[in-house]
């Protein structure tokens, strides 16, 4: 099925990101990384994001959205989750085999996102460990914020990424 996004879909974003990959063995507690900052959002995109996946009035209507407790047209925090994976391909953390996560601890939105802002992420490093039971594989711990244009914090989300070792006999 294809989608009219409007303004700041996939295409309109930062290219996926390219260069050396990382393994386990080259993260440490404390290392950040950062994605590119995204084009404005469109009032288009997140009212097709919206129809398709969450059909609320605030999400759908910006005079509707007016008498909520958002005032005014909102992204779905699902959609903010959706634009931050796609600027963490962007982004310098390059995952050696992907972005691939067992699970997510906490997500939260401290503020929504609205029409024409532009969303950047940081990712720091809280924990890095080789798994108990795969030896070819680690876990990192992440806590990635989403910011908008004016460094406020839209979205902040611990995840447990699943890391494949350069040397996994080692």
């Amino acid at each position: 099925m294809m989608f009219n996004h409007g303004a700041a879909m996939p295409d309109d974003f930062p290219p996926l990101a390219v260069g050396d990959q990382r393994y386990l063995e080259d993260f440490e507690v404390g290392q950040s990384f950062a994605t590119p900052e995204s084009p404005p959002i469109g009032e288009a995109a997140i009212i097709d994001f919206a129809r398709q996946w969450d059909p609320q009035l605030f999400h759908l209507d910006d005079a509707a959205a007016r008498d909520t407790l958002f005032a005014g047209l909102a992204a779905s925090g699902w959609h903010t989750a959706a634009m931050t994976m796609r600027l963490l391909l962007a982004g310098d953390t390059r995952i050696a085999g992907g972005l691939i996560a067992g699970g997510i601890e906490a997500i939260t939105w401290p503020r929504p996102v609205r029409p024409g802002d532009r969303l950047r992420c940081a990712t720091d490093v809280l924990e890095v460990r080789r798994s108990a039971s795969k030896p070819d594989r680690g876990i990192l711990k992440l806590r990635t914020t989403t910011t908008n244009q004016h460094g406020q914090p839209v979205q902040i989300m611990t995840s447990v990424m699943m890391v494949p070792r350069r040397h996994p006999g080692d």
